[in-house]
């Protein structure tokens, strides 16, 4: 597979094998993704490889704090949309198709819950990658940074057979993260990607969302 043929093929992966994800592939993903660009070289981001009962224990967690009504409280600006935007339409766009794929309907709640708490659960993911940064950093400076390792990540792994998914629900609840996978507190917990390989069985994994005609969104300057 080139790099064409990556990026244009990635999709989120929302239903996974059990099959356990050797630490040797995740180590060369990583090590692959580490060659992505950073401001000035900086490389701010730290990774959290978790699999096995430490991550058992993080999906647990953070479903019995949503069961019990907690208000979120991730440790870095989540991305919003204001509701007249076309931003906030193709967010609504995703989920109606997938609502759709998935037959949940609109007045469903119990399913519109459950399908809400398989991003707290990694999507069952055998294996997830947690990125942190430093808090001597400010808050939303390493964020270009970490956008392109996340992405250099996703595209990895696909040149092991495997399925990612980036999703904040796994870090809404940082202390949880934190307990489980040992991570200091002066670290920043900034972002989840579940890891494994795809159950193309699974309908879910049917979905991939739209994009934007090319041309509405490039201005072209000084081009003859």
């Amino acid at each position: 597979m080139n790099i064409r043929e990556a990026i244009e093929k990635r999709r989120s992966i929302r239903g996974y094998k059990p099959d356990p994800v050797p630490q040797n592939v995740v180590r060369d993903i990583l090590q692959i993704a580490q060659r992505s660009p950073s401001a000035l070289n900086s490389q701010p981001w730290e990774f959290f490889a978790v699999t096995g009962e430490p991550l058992r224990k993080i999906r647990k967690g953070c479903v019995k704090k949503l069961a019990a009504g907690e208000t979120p409280h991730p440790e870095h600006h989540l991305v919003g949309w204001p509701n007249d935007s076309v931003y906030r339409v193709r967010q609504v766009d995703l989920a109606k198709h997938i609502f759709q794929i998935m037959n949940i309907p609109r007045e469903d709640k119990i399913k519109r819950a459950a399908w809400l708490e398989r991003g707290f659960r990694y999507f069952d993911a055998p294996a997830a990658i947690i990125i942190v940064v430093d808090k001597k950093l400010s808050e939303d400076g390493p964020l270009l940074d970490v956008g392109a390792v996340m992405q250099s990540i996703c595209l990895a792994a696909m040149h092991f057979g495997l399925g990612t998914c980036i999703h904040d629900q796994g870090v809404l609840f940082p202390e949880v993260v934190r307990q489980y996978a040992g991570i200091p507190d002066a670290k920043r917990v900034i972002i989840a990607i579940s890891l494994g390989y795809p159950d193309e069985e699974n309908i879910v994994n049917t979905i991939s969302s739209t994009r934007e005609p090319i041309d509405s969104i490039i201005s072209w300057i000084g081009f003859s």
